[in-house]
Parts: C-alpha cells; sequence; structure tokens
C-alpha cells in the first residue's frame, strides 16, 4: 500500500494558485522548456514491448513476460545526480540516481542518426512539429459544455479554501502536513448522475449542478483512516454549498478505508543503517494481514553502478518479514529472514546458517551494460537507413475543441476526461447523430505476482489506481509514442491543494492500418477500401510498468480497446533451490518473476435509448434429419438466440472456440426486417489465474470472469476502487454485491 513520494516538484505539473493557507506559494513549475529538468521517479528498467490482446468492448488481458513482442525503436530516458526517496511499488532508497519519466537532462546529447532511429536521447521534440505534412488542426465548437470535464483551476482552489473554512475539520494546508495530519489528499469533480447528464444532453435542460469529490486523511489517531466527502454545489456560494460525507456510492456503507501503512517513513529508519548504503529494499504490497497483526516482506536490492536505472534487476536474495503493527515503531520487529531461497523463521537461526560452513553465498547480481536500456548488440542490416515513417499531406481530417475536450471524427464525435485516478475515459460517444455510449474507461488494473520460493514476490499484488493512473499520464514523445503529426492534449488532476497539468499526454491521429477494410475482386473490377482508423492514445508509468491505451475509432462503426504494456520487469532472486515453476532463469542470478495482469473496463452502452438487453447468441453442433435429407440425419450446426433475464446470469465467460457471442440490443426499436439493432461485444482474452487470492481477497471480484452484464445505478458508478488493496477483505467496493438478482430485461445495462 505504497505511493511515491515526491521530494522535489513536478516539471510535468502546472500548478495553478495554492491554498492561502498554504506555505509555499512559488511552485510554478515551468513544463516545456528549452532547459528540461530532471526530478524524481521511480528507477527502473525498460522492458520490451508485448501486446495484448485487442479488446472490442471487452475487460482486460494477461500479459506473460514470456511472450514479449519487441517493437524497435526504442526511446531512451535520461538520467540526471539526483537524490531520492521511493515509496511503494518500487526500490526506497537515498542517494541514488533517478529520472522523471519523458524529460531529458541538458548534459545529454543526441547521438548519431543511427543511434537516434533506435532511441532518442537528447531534449524533447516539439509535440506538434510542423512536418510531414501536419498541417493545421481543424477545430470546432462542442455542441455542449463538457460536463464530465474535472474541476477547473478556479473551482479546485475555491473548493480547497472552503474545506481550511470548515472549523469540524481543522484541514492542515499540504505545505505543512506530516503524516498525522488532516489532509485534503484529493479533490475532483464527482460525476453527474447519468439521468441529470442525459436531460442536459438530450432535451436542452439545464447543466446538472457540479459537486467535488474529496478524500480526506485522518491520520491523528490511533487507527488512520480515509473518509470521502462532496462539497456543491459549485461554484462555492456561502450559505447554498455544503460539505457531506460521500456513502451512497461504494457497497461497503461508507466511503471509508482504514490506512495500515500512514507511518510508512519509519520504516526507512527502522531498516536502513549508514546514510552511505548501498542497498535499496522493495517492500510487498499490500501489506499481509494475519490474526490482527500486519506484515511486510522487504528485499534489498543493490544500487546501480553506472548511467543506467536498473535496480530493479539486481536483487540479493536476501529479504526479511517485518512485523510493522501499529503506529509505534520502537514496537516494530523482523520476525524472519530469507536468503538463496531458504526461509528462517528466526534472526538467531539465520545466524547459526551463516557461521556454518555449508552456507552458501551465490552473490549478488553486479550491475553492468547488461542491464541498460540501449541496443548494445551489432546493428541489424541496413539500419543505417531511415525506417518508413506515416504521413498526413492534407493535414487532419477530424476537428477538435480544445477547451471542451470534445472531438468529431468522420461519424464518431465523444468528449474526454482524465482523472487522477484512472486516467483517460470517453464519454457521449455518438455515431451517425446517435448517442451509442454513454461512458467507456478503464476502472482497474491489477498486476498479481506469484512465486513458492519467494516470498516477496508472492506478497506482490498492485491494483495500479492505487498509484493513479491520470498522475502517472506524462507527455508522450512525438514520433516514438504517436505519430509526428499527432494532435496533442493536456491533462489535469489537484492534488495535494495544486492543480498538476500534464502538457500534450493524449494524442489524436489517424493511421492506416496498413490493410483493407473490405476487399473484392471480380470478374471486370476490384474493389478495395483503405482501412483508417482514428486513435485517442495516452501512456501512463505506473511503477514498473508502461501501459498503452488506445481507443480506436473504425469507419465500420465498431470501436476497439488496446492496452499494450512495456516497461521494466520486477525481477527475482534466482535462488540455487529455485525450481522451474517459479519462472525463468534469465540472467546470472536473475528470474523473470511470474505474474499476471488483468484490466477492467467499464462500458455503458445506450443502444437506441437506455432500455437494453443483453443477448447471447451461440452456435450450436446438431445432427437433424431434414425435409430434403431423403431421411438420412445431417451433421451442421445451428444458431441459438437467448436473453440474459437477471443478474443472476451476468457473469459470463467466452466460449473456448468463440463459439459464443454476447450483444447488447434494444427489444423495442428493430430494423425494418425486425432484427434487434445493437452492438456486439467482442471476446477479451482472460481473467485471473488464481482464485481466491489470499492478497487481495474481496478486492478481486471483478477479475474472476471474463465479462460482466449488470444494471446500471447512479449508486454502483465504479466497479473497484483505488485504496480497496487497504484493507482487502472488506473493500470500499465489492464487485459481488451488484449480482443481486435484478433484471436485465429493456434496463440500462453496464458491462
Amino acid at each position: 500500500m505504497y505511493a511515491y513520494q515526491r521530494l522535489a516538484p513536478d516539471p510535468f505539473s502546472i500548478p495553478s494558485e495554492s491554498h492561502p493557507n498554504a506555505a509555499d506559494k512559488s511552485r510554478l513549475i515551468l513544463a516545456l522548456s528549452s532547459n528540461p529538468v530532471n526530478v524524481l521517479g521511480p528507477p527502473q528498467k525498460l522492458k520490451k514491448w508485448h501486446t495484448s490482446s485487442t479488446v472490442i468492448f471487452g475487460l482486460g488481458t494477461r500479459l506473460l513476460s514470456g511472450n514479449m513482442l519487441l517493437f524497435h525503436p526504442l526511446v531512451l530516458i535520461a538520467i540526471s545526480n539526483l537524490p531520492f526517496a521511493i515509496e511503494g511499488r518500487g526500490l526506497r532508497a537515498t542517494g541514488a540516481h533517478v529520472v522523471k519519466h519523458g524529460m531529458f537532462a541538458d548534459h545529454l546529447t543526441k547521438s548519431s542518426s543511427t543511434d537516434l532511429r533506435r532511441a532518442f536521447v537528447g531534449r524533447r521534440q516539439d509535440p506538434n512539429p510542423a512536418s510531414c505534412g501536419s498541417g493545421s488542426q481543424i477545430t470546432t465548437k462542442a455542441p455542449k459544455s463538457n460536463i464530465f470535464a474535472g474541476l477547473s483551476d478556479e473551482e479546485a482552489a475555491a473548493v480547497t479554501s472552503f474545506l481550511h473554512d470548515q472549523e469540524s475539520l481543522n484541514l492542515t494546508a499540504a505545505a505543512n502536513a506530516t503524516r498525522q495530519a488532516l489532509l485534503a489528499i484529493l479533490v475532483e469533480l464527482l460525476q453527474p448522475n447519468k439521468s441529470d447528464a442525459l436531460s442536459y444532453l438530450e432535451s436542452g435542460s439545464a447543466a446538472p449542478d457540479r459537486y467535488a469529490r474529496i478524500v480526506i486523511r485522518f491520520g491523528a489517531t490511533l487507527e488512520p483512516y480515509i473518509q470521502e466527502y462532496q462539497v456543491g454545489p459549485l461554484p462555492v456560494v456561502d450559505g447554498s454549498t455544503t460539505l457531506a460525507r460521500l456513502d451512497s456510492i461504494y457497497n461497503k456503507g461508507r466511503g471509508y478505508q482504514r490506512i495500515y501503512d500512514v507511518d510508512r517513513e519509519a520504516l526507512a529508519a527502522f531498516t536502513y543503517g549508514l546514510p552511505n548504503d548501498t542497498l535499496a529494499i522493495a517492500g510487498s504490497s499490500p501489506l499481509t494481514h494475519e490474526d490482527e497483526k500486519v506484515f511486510q516482506w522487504n528485499q534489498f536490492y543493490s544500487l546501480h553502478t553506472g548511467a543506467c536505472l536498473d535496480e530493479d534487476l539486481l536483487a540479493s536474495g536476501l529479504m526479511f518479514k517485518a512485523d510493522v503493527t501499529g503506529r509505534d515503531p520502537s514496537q516494530w520487529s523482523v520476525v524472519a529472514w530469507q536468503y538463496n531461497g531458504i526461509f528462517y523463521e528466526s534472526e538467531m537461526a539465520f545466524r547459526r546458517a551463516i557461521n556454518s560452513s555449508s552456507f552458501t553465498r551465490p552473490g549478488p547480481n553486479a550491475d553492468g551494460d547488461w542491464g541498460c536500456t540501449d541496443y548494445n548488440n551489432n546493428p541489424f542490416p541496413h539500419d543505417d537507413l531511415n525506417p518508413p515513417v506515416p504521413v498526413q499531406p492534407d493535414g487532419t481530417r477530424f476537428a477538435v475543441d480544445e477547451q471542451e475536450q470534445y472531438v468529431e471524427w468522420m461519424d464518431f464525435s465523444f468528449y474526454l476526461s482524465s482523472s487522477r485516478d484512472l486516467g483517460m475515459q470517453l464519454h457521449n460517444i455518438v455515431y451517425k447523430g446517435e448517442r451509442i455510449v454513454y461512458e467507456v474507461g478503464l476502472q482497474e488494473a491489477l498486476a498479481h505476482y506469484a512465486s513458492s520460493s519467494d516470498p516477496f514476490q508472492a506478497s506482490n499484488a498492485y491494483l495500479d489506481s492505487e498509484y493513479g493512473f491520470g498522475e502517472a499520464t506524462f507527455q508522450l514523445v512525438s514520433g516514438f509514442d504517436c505519430p509526428a503529426y499527432a494532435t496533442y492534449l493536456n491533462t489535469s488532476y489537484y492534488a495535494g491543494e495544486t492543480t498538476h497539468t500534464h502538457p500534450s499526454s493524449i494524442c489524436l491521429f489517424e493511421f492506416d492500418t496498413g490493410y483493407p477494410i473490405q476487399r473484392h475482386t471480380a470478374a471486370t473490377y476490384v474493389s478495395v477500401s483503405k482501412n483508417v482508423v482514428f486513435v485517442v492514445r495516452s501512456v501512463a508509468t505506473v511503477g514498473n510498468y508502461d501501459y498503452m491505451f488506445d481507443y480506436e475509432f473504425y469507419l465500420d462503426g465498431s470501436i476497439h480497446i488496446t492496452v499494450r504494456a512495456s516497461g521494466y520487469i520486477q525481477s527475482s532472486f534466482w535462488a540455487s533451490n529455485m525450481g522451474t515453476q517459479d519462472g525463468f532463469h534469465i540472467h546470472d542470478n536473475l528470474a523473470g518473476s511470474m505474474h499476471e495482469h488483468v484490466l477492467n473496463y467499464k462500458l455503458d452502452l445506450d443502444v437506441a435509448g437506455t432500455a437494453n438487453s443483453v443477448v447471447k447468441s451461440a452456435l450450436v453442433p446438431t445432427t437433424q434429419v431434414y425435409p430434403w435429407s431423403n431421411g438420412k440425419p445431417i451433421n451442421s450446426m445451428t444458431f441459438e438466440r437467448t436473453f440474459l433475464e437477471s443478474e443472476d446470469s451476468g457473469k459470463l465467460n467466452w466460449d473456448s472456440n468463440n463459439a459464443v457471442m454476447y450483444s447488447v440490443v434494444n427489444k423495442e426499436a428493430p430494423n425494418k426486417y425486425g432484427e434487434y439493432r445493437g452492438w456486439k461485444i467482442m471476446p477479451g482474452k482472460n481473467y485471473l489465474v488464481i482464485q481466491n487470492s489470499t492478497s487481495l481477497g474481496n478486492s478481486l471480484n471483478w477479475a474472476t470472469h471474463h465479462l460482466y452484464a449488470v444494471q446500471r445505478k447512479d449508486t454502483e458508478p465504479h466497479s473497484t476502487y483505488p485504496y480497496n488493496g487497504w484493507d482487502p477483505n472488506d473493500p470500499v467496493v465489492d464487485f459481488n454485491k451488484f449480482f443481486d438478482g435484478e433484471s436485465l430485461n429493456q434496463e440500462d445495462i453496464v458491462m
């Protein structure tokens, strides 16, 4: 349950006016500069790109580290000499080198032209270069204001000031806050109820009242916790704006969660010896709850010695289990050790083993060029020549209202939003003049590790929304992350009483897939059409993973959601007794950690209105005697259609042969041939292999099946919660509670 702790301002963020009580009002850092600067971030190792299965309105995929596909060129991340301290999904150390993703150091210069095609090292390129026929961006005016967009700087600052004025809270200014403080850790828009939003979008009613969602940390108690609140209506007006607990959208009964690691900074003092230590530690997440006690496994890693930030590859094989129960670090203790794959139930047992003649010291993983991200092998044949590049000869063919985050392309239009927890979301997708999607967006991304020989890795199961997809969505690299002609938008979130704006963190572009969307050769002609897609993309670097999120719009009306993962492996130590069941031996004393990824998306389809049903269409083998078969049985197949009547049948798995399809249809809006209008949900890849996860318990009930169908409610806006992992068996949102037998027959349905 850790999040990265920054010790310096973030050059990717443009802080707005802080609260007047805050001590530091000079945090304006230029985000785009001719002299980019480096700040804090996790030490990580770049990993080969591998691509998940494309999901067309689906749930998620498992990404196996043993099945990667290399995409070349790479993009190098530069480094600088800065002290750092990192908490959570990564290493914790002091006096090491670190870089924030995306900005490049002054002292690094561009390499040769050959190297530049492989890996760009140097200053960030202009995100909208006037090259490749990019032309000017077509603008448009959104038909309505974007009611889904985040709070404005003025709204967020006013809400923060309002909170500080509440005597019942007695908030501490973020600049002065300690772990004992009562602190507003998040201020963002509380999304409007759908009925209010549709009244505004469709019937010309007034825009729904805006409310802010607040997360406040109560740290000055023996049992620290967070509680959610709402403030509104906005703008803040004396006498009409109120503060109330926000409990109605969380099926725990309260927007409340205990915090068991609020004193985590004390773990560094508990762990480290001298200031010049040459080791870092990584702590497992989530914490382990056993018999009213709280434990954490920690592993030592060597610090890097060269230019590459590759500590994550330098596992030592030395780890310890700490009892971190309670708020008094003097009562914490080390209760067990492990080294080289051998578990020691006490310090005394470990000391006896060390002093024995049979004790084996395999040695650490030594740093070297092998851990660097640059391409160190011989050049590929003809790699000195320029690779192909896409061009946009006549400029953009889509229109953008940048202020309202509104986009039009061909028969599609939609609004964009971004939040600190979930990153980019899409709203009110209209196709051919009719809304087809009210909302679609990521809900959670799980990375669940496993091991029979490494208790540190076995304890790790990350719910990545805790670390913040929006917070980790940084500036994109033109020509690498997106085509050089792409159009870029900014994203923002408000935390620490500051608005953080990440420039050019969403890109929009058309792209020729390289294969036709249709073709046919007839006797006298050939018919063929280019398959040009429109892509909305962002990349979030969460811990050791870089997630590339794509929403792809096709000319045939389909929408594809694709997630690709890159970044750095979270490695294990290859112990002398390690078997093949835990992973692959990849370097001297290094193993790849066995793990799986499952991503969860919410899709609120509206087919000719909000009253919809889910139909199951199945190809079923059959043996029948037909009137024309001369009395002989024919082995064939038949087409069966059934409707899901209630949520009791709403947990779905894909057929192993893809012979079953699910569609959201409107029974009351058939076409002229009597067929129901609808949209088919194409298969995602997988669900969680681990059953009844010991690490995350009831927090993973959204990851047990491929697909789900539930009745939509304003009181159930999300399938999970960013801080579920803090108390995994009593989560704030338990997805299983959504399934209470309600009808799926012509109801507003969410997949």
